[in-house]
């Protein structure tokens, strides 16, 4: 389990990349990744060698952030609490997150909060600490677009970073899955996988990605794909509207 912090994160521009890969092609890249690469922290922490991530998104009832996403809306944004556990506790790890897509470029910012800020936003809509500017954006947007929760993405992820320490990391999630909730720790947790027997490769870099990585996407034939989580996460919960684009 993470350590819950109160610090503020802000990670600047920078690029993904996303894959969608077959167990086989898991097991053959994962032997030349890390050949470059090591377990982050996370994953070394991970009794499994692999944590889970749990992500509420936030969306109005005309699903507005879903279809920006779907007709590829520039400088569209998304909103969502992220949990690394199953379970609430007093000292669960919570991350309330905002991120910004522009093209292939992202910025987000995030802020971690207590237990207790949790639900308590989860009952007013109204986040204690108003001094916290990632709070207090999350809080005018979510009143600005009428949000309210709307899906649930769950997933076990493997991190890797650089052994050069490059600016770099690529994550590979296990089992995503979804369901309809309006909370992190839904009881019970009835989940629709998204595409079984497949893994979501993604690569993150502040820069143009380095030779032998680039190498090695060619080397395993990947090809790159829209794999937006919380689309998938909404065509599987709510079929009905899936986009005929």
């Amino acid at each position: 389990m993470l350590k819950a912090s109160t610090d503020n994160q802000v990670i600047p521009w920078r690029f993904e990349y996303k894959y969608r890969i077959t167990v086989h092609q898991y097991y053959r890249l994962k032997n030349d990744l890390i050949i470059y690469m090591e377990p982050d922290s996370y994953t070394r922490k991970a009794e499994k060698g692999r944590y889970l991530v749990r992500s509420l998104y936030f969306d109005n009832d005309q699903f507005q952030a879903y279809y920006e996403k779907i007709e590829g809306n520039f400088g569209r944004i998304k909103c969502r609490i992220r949990t690394y556990s199953e379970t609430l506790v007093e000292n669960t790890p919570i991350r309330v997150e905002l991120k910004n897509r522009w093209g292939e470029s992202i910025e987000k910012y995030s802020t971690f909060v207590s237990t207790a800020e949790y639900l308590e936003f989860m009952s007013s809509r109204h986040w204690a600490r108003s001094e916290n500017p990632v709070l207090q954006e999350f809080e005018r947007i979510y009143y600005l677009r009428a949000m309210q929760p709307k899906v649930l993405v769950s997933y076990d992820r493997e991190g890797f970073v650089p052994r050069s320490r490059e600016d770099l990391r690529v994550t590979l999630d296990h089992d995503v899955k979804s369901c309809l909730t309006g909370t992190l720790f839904p009881k019970p947790a009835l989940f629709k996988d998204h595409h079984r027997h497949s893994i979501v490769l993604e690569i993150k870099c502040r820069r143009k990605q380095p030779a032998w990585l680039s190498q090695l996407v060619r080397k395993h034939g990947l090809k790159y794909i829209a794999n937006s989580k919380y689309t998938q996460g909404v065509e599987a919960v709510r079929p009905d509207l899936l986009s005929p684009y």
